[in-house]
């Protein structure tokens, strides 16, 4: 009988969670895919960006919304110290809400969009923002889904590029997950500097491994019960903290409560939140000196006593796999695969289904219920 993290595929059936094990499952193959498919694209993306990154004038605005965001965030500082470009991360969310404080009419702009269906509100109308406020404004759209309205309006405009993940990581599940990681690593790529055709090999072989090995430790940590989870990251990993923390809140329908921090920041307030209920997941730098600070938390916790249990995550930890030589924002959709079998667990666990944990369509897998206002009219 085949197993797939630690259940059979009809156990998984049954529960409704087959969709959600399948994408989480199936990520290191779509990176191998993804790879192939940048090395054909890369040299119409390189024309599409021109220059335009060496310009210190160049504005370049990674937005989405949720995980979409995040995705942003985790790769903004790392492209912004490569280029003498501005590079930042702007959630959709934002840029709607306080648009005079990102944009400028004046400045030439790239407005990146993560979109994995491509048809949300707010990811729509932040383009059409961008376009009536700035002159010189190009957009590229990473996104999982063709038939998108993103997509769609994209084929018919010149000063946009579409540039398609694999089809299979337009999850079928609520949850974001290998369209989230292909989204993430076709940024590096795409607007990253060094050759990345082995970084994206090497990451895929360890994420084979991570998968292997985790499966059933996550899956026993995952059977002990909880009612709050705290992810920890330093620098790049502290978005993939809030990435991993929003997968607990949606897989189990907000009924496991989670929050994110850097481990430095977690001692101003945050730590209160801390109980015997509680895990605690520190996703450890590939920096020495970051480690060094994430170290001395976890000792300070440890001698506190307050968390029920605290886990660390990377290399050489307690969930660990032999990583390569790789940036924490290159490493981060690596360990996100432990976070994400965990949120997929927990939620079997306390009985939901976790391919639609809201079958009451509280919350939706593409966003409803936005009223989009024109910003010139207030």
């Amino acid at each position: 009988m085949t197993t797939l993290l630690q259940r059979d595929l009809q156990a998984w059936r049954d529960i409704r969670g087959l969709d959600t094990a399948e994408e989480i499952a199936q990520q290191p193959a779509l990176w191998r895919e993804l790879g192939a498919s940048l090395q054909s694209r890369a040299a119409d993306v390189a024309a599409f960006l021109g220059g335009c990154l060496h310009n210190r004038q160049q504005r370049v605005i990674l937005t989405g919304a949720g995980s979409s965001a995040y995705a942003g965030e985790i790769v903004a500082d790392e492209l912004n110290a490569a280029w003498p470009a501005q590079v930042r991360a702007v959630a959709t969310t934002s840029l709607l809400t306080h648009p005079e404080l990102y944009l400028d009419a004046e400045a030439p702009t790239l407005l990146v969009s993560f979109a994995r269906s491509g048809s949300s509100p707010e990811s729509l109308a932040a383009v059409e923002l961008v376009r009536d406020i700035v002159a010189d404004a190009r957009f590229l759209t990473i996104t999982c889904n063709a038939q998108g309205q993103l997509a769609r309006q994209g084929d018919t405009d010149a000063r946009t590029f579409n540039l398609l993940m694999p089809a299979a990581s337009c999850d079928r599940g609520f949850a974001m997950t290998s369209s989230f990681s292909c989204m993430l690593l076709a940024a590096l790529c795409m607007l990253g500097k060094g050759e990345w055709n082995d970084r994206i090999a090497a990451l895929a072989h360890a994420g084979d491994a991570a998968l292997r090995d985790w499966a059933a430790p996550v899956a026993a940590l995952a059977a002990q019960p909880v009612q709050r989870v705290v992810y920890l990251g330093s620098g790049p990993l502290e978005a993939l903290a809030r990435e991993s923390a929003l997968k607990i809140l949606e897989l189990t329908g907000g009924r496991v409560l989670a929050m994110s921090n850097s481990p430095l920041g977690f001692r101003h307030g945050p730590k209160s939140a801390l109980n015997q209920q509680s895990l605690v997941v520190l996703f450890h730098s590939s920096k020495a000196l970051s480690r060094r600070y994430e170290e001395d938390l976890l000792q300070e916790l440890r001698r506190d006593g307050i968390a029920g249990r605290i886990v660390t995550v990377g290399g050489d930890t307690d969930i660990s796999v032999a990583a390569p030589s790789l940036s924490d924002a290159w490493l981060a959709p690596l360990w996100l695969l432990m976070a994400q079998q965990y949120a997929l667990h927990q939620s079997a666990a306390l009985g939901l289904t976790p391919d639609n944990p809201f079958a009451d369509g509280t919350v939706n897998r593409v966003v409803q219920g936005v009223t989009i206002y024109r910003h010139d009219q207030f």
